[in-house]
């Protein structure tokens, strides 16, 4: 490695990355330097994914040892504790097995560290299916709740105030690795590019904690699993707002997509039957969210009924014992026109149903369980 080549290299750490660099990081560093960066491009042997590089080290050799300056403060620094918290998520007994719940359970059994993402549209059990699946196999889970303001100190961690002292307290992700318990990021597709500092970890090498100077390892049996109502590109139609499109390489160390679909009118019934003993009542709302799925992906309607949305009714009709009204408050969410095209359909498969009056929809416009 020549003088130029090996400039690049400390100025790559100085810059503070650690594993990898990125294609315009590094042309960046490049052109401070006034030198080539084609040299460490062309090396096969660095390249991680489409435009990402590990960085060699300072002798030529493929993998850096990972020795970034800690800098020198009044913190705290303690051995990472393992919390005696038990993890495992509650058995829920209204939950109905469907989609790839079975593949989702072969992952987690098989202890493969193996990335994977769910998609599909809100509210047909992603989360609630990896959620029961791990306490279905005894497995710890910990499920981080993304938006557009999570960082590394939401996910890594970061040091506290605690009793005067600032210690550093771990975030989930570490707490999962260190546990080998399921990781789960839910609505990853809100994420920002902060998400990043996932990278190393999604590759399964585990992490190393710049501001204390400690590298944690994944214990056996550690998993990821990512749920978005997008595959990470954005939401085309708009239905979505908020998701944002994620980098290309964060989507690449993701081996497999499971796409969710919502379940089957009779899975849906069983999981209705299972929250009311109304079985009639409970095959007509699967019925019409059927139909009302089949004419929204026709372009007859801009909305559709989740599971989910089909559980409020049934809890809705628990508590009033009035199956119209159950239906109506559960729907208010929607607008003036979706909301009338709702219960037009379900008048089509309950003869018997009544629809709202003026009187009663002014009455249950004031209420909305949504």
């Amino acid at each position: 490695m020549n003088k130029n080549q090996k400039a690049l290299i400390q100025a790559i750490i100085d810059a503070g990355h650690v594993d990898e660099i990125s294609r315009p990081d590094l042309k960046a560093i490049g052109r401070q330097l006034g030198v080539s960066t084609a040299w460490l491009q062309k090396r096969d042997e660095l390249k991680i994914s489409r435009g990402v590089y590990r960085i060699p080290t300072l002798d030529g050799s493929k993998s850096m040892p990972v020795q970034p300056q800690v800098e020198s403060n009044d913190s705290k620094v303690i051995d990472l504790p393992v919390s005696n918290e038990n993890y495992i998520p509650e058995s829920d007994p209204h939950f109905v097995r469907f989609g790839h719940c079975k593949d989702v359970e072969s992952i987690v059994k098989s202890r493969i560290f193996y990335p994977t993402f769910v998609t599909g549209l809100s509210g047909n059990g992603k989360t609630f299916m990896i959620e029961q699946t791990a306490s279905r196999l005894n497995r710890e889970l910990f499920r981080v709740n993304i938006t557009i303001e999570t960082d590394e100190d939401d996910l890594i961690g970061g040091f506290r105030l605690v009793n005067g002292e600032t210690v550093w307290h771990n975030g989930p992700v570490i707490e999962a690795l260190q546990r080998g318990a399921v990781l789960l990021l839910d609505e990853i597709d809100l994420a920002s590019n902060k998400i990043l500092c996932l990278q190393s970890i999604l590759e399964g090498k585990g992490v190393f904690l710049k501001k204390i100077g400690k590298f944690v390892a994944p214990a056996e049996g550690f998993q990821v699993f990512a749920t978005a109502n997008t595959k990470g590109k954005g939401s085309e139609d708009g239905r979505f707002i908020g998701t944002n499109v994620l980098n290309e390489a964060f989507l690449e160390r993701f081996p497999v997509t499971f796409e969710q679909e919502y379940p089957s009118p009779a899975i849906e019934q069983k999981i209705l039957n299972k929250l009311c003993s109304d079985a009639d009542f409970c095959k007509r709302l699967a019925d019409w969210a059927d139909i009302i799925r089949k004419t929204f992906y026709d372009g007859g309607i801009e909305e559709i009924i989740s599971t989910r949305r089909l559980v409020h009714i049934v809890k809705a009709y628990r508590i009033f014992n009035d199956k119209a009204k159950a239906i109506q408050v559960c729907v208010n969410r929607f607008d003036d026109e979706t909301k009338q095209a709702f219960l037009e359909l379900y008048d089509k498969v309950d003869a018997d149903f009544q629809m709202p009056s003026e009187d009663q929809k002014e009455c249950l416009d004031s209420h909305n369980f949504s």
